[in-house]
């Protein structure tokens, strides 16, 4: 964060003539010599009596060296917070969240169907006939039947989508947005202020509140689903729906508050 110094206004005094400076006086324990370990006793001593007043010479000294304005929206109190590249990290993480949030989505309806497979497989067993025997109690050897195969093909689905971890793969994805997600939309208000001072509310702020309230609301729900409640599962997928829409909704919003960080700020 750059830090704004400004020289305080003084009040003005009639200069005092050169007759009335104070001399500084010279500490009479030092000697001067053409001796070189004389000299350097001296300029030792010299920069050590400086040390106190090398700080508020810095203080002094820095607003001529900075050009803190030249990124600044308001005032100039916060920096670079207030700075372009500031305001954009916002669009950038949340952009890129709307991404992950498909990806996400994918990977949980992928262990859904792990479970519902499943469930179509042991539904397809009901209905396959029992297999015909001889007089003495021997199996004919009989093609296999269209359901059997159906279950034969649904087995080996169920089998490649256990390899791919969706389940674990799902759950750490929900957890990386979820942080991320509610750090970011925190932030986003957060550099609002530092740029202008206040918060506009309207239909960005108010949608990005309400995905960060879905996000909380879906993850509450994921104790009752590992415990295999039905319910719970069926909620979770609708919330996350709801709140891939009102994303996309979001999004013609917020770059429109893209275009006007560019039209009243400046780099960096």
């Amino acid at each position: 964060m750059a830090i704004t110094l400004s020289l305080p206004k003084l009040p003005h005094k009639t200069p005092i003539s050169s007759s009335k400076l104070p001399i500084p006086s010279i500490p009479t324990n030092l000697v001067l010599s053409q001796n070189p370990k004389c000299s350097n006793n001296l300029f030792i001593q010299t920069v050590q009596n400086l040390k106190p007043y090398t700080i508020p010479l810095t203080a002094l000294t820095l607003p001529f060296f900075l050009h803190p304005q030249d990124a600044l929206a308001v005032g100039g109190e916060f920096g670079i917070l207030e700075g372009r590249s500031f305001a954009l990290i916002h669009p950038l993480v949340m952009g890129g969240l709307f991404v992950y949030t498909l990806w996400a989505g994918y990977l949980g309806w992928q262990w859904r169907r792990v479970r519902t497979v499943q469930n179509e497989i042991n539904e397809l067993k009901k209905q396959v006939a029992p297999a015909a025997v001889t007089p003495d109690g021997k199996p004919v050897e009989a093609p296999p039947s269209p359901t059997e195969l159906k279950i034969q093909q649904l087995t080996e689905e169920r089998k490649e989508l256990i390899k791919g971890s969706f389940r674990d793969r799902h759950f750490n994805a929900g957890s990386i947005l979820l942080g991320f997600g509610v750090l970011e939309a925190i932030g986003g208000g957060v550099n609002t202020w530092f740029r202008t001072g206040k918060l506009f509310p309207g239909p960005h702020l108010f949608a990005g509140a309400g995905i960060t309230v879905l996000w909380a609301l879906a993850a509450a729900l994921v104790p009752a689903m590992q415990k295999g409640n039905e319910t719970a599962r069926n909620l979770h997928i609708a919330l996350n729906t709801l709140n891939v829409l009102l994303f996309i909704w979001q999004i013609p919003t917020g770059i429109d508050i893209v275009l006007k960080v560019f039209e009243f700020t400046k780099w960096p």
